[in-house]
């Protein structure tokens, strides 16, 4: 394994996924990490889902770029086919990188769209991950 799919494969478990989740994968396009896509897939033995699978999701991989649109919008869409407690990780590409997402937009955007921001992490050598979550109501 070199040290690329070592990184990745590390990545996918900062990711929390695990063997036997369903991983729907949103906004893939040529400018993706194929090797966090590979060590993903590897790690849940199976394909990811796009956004046709039309069935509950475990966890959610958005690749989002600051010319994609409206990020709000891109993030209730996904909410559709989440199961309750899973998570939505917002792939943007690094800060410098072409297309990166400014955080403070990711702030904003999330708690309109009925999540919260809980952890950011480096995934790749040009993305990074920020885990969002529906936030646990009162008992």
């Amino acid at each position: 394994m070199g040290g690329g799919a070592a990184q990745a494969t590390g990545a996918a478990v900062r990711l929390g996924v695990t063997s036997g989740m369903v991983i729907q994968e949103l906004g893939w396009d040529n400018d993706t990490d194929d090797e966090l896509r590979v060590a993903i897939e590897d790690t849940i033995d199976a394909d990811m889902v796009d956004g046709d699978y039309g069935n509950v999701v475990d966890a959610i991989i958005l690749w989002w770029r600051a010319d994609d649109g409206d990020l709000v919008d891109a993030l209730v869409d996904a909410l559709t086919d989440l199961v309750g407690g899973g998570a939505i990780w917002l792939l943007t590409p690094k800060v410098g990188r072409p297309g990166s997402v400014d955080a403070a937009d990711i702030a904003e955007a999330a708690p309109i769209a009925g999540l919260s921001q809980t952890t950011t992490a480096a995934v790749s050598k040009d993305w990074q991950a920020t885990r969002l979550v529906t936030p646990k109501t009162p008992a």
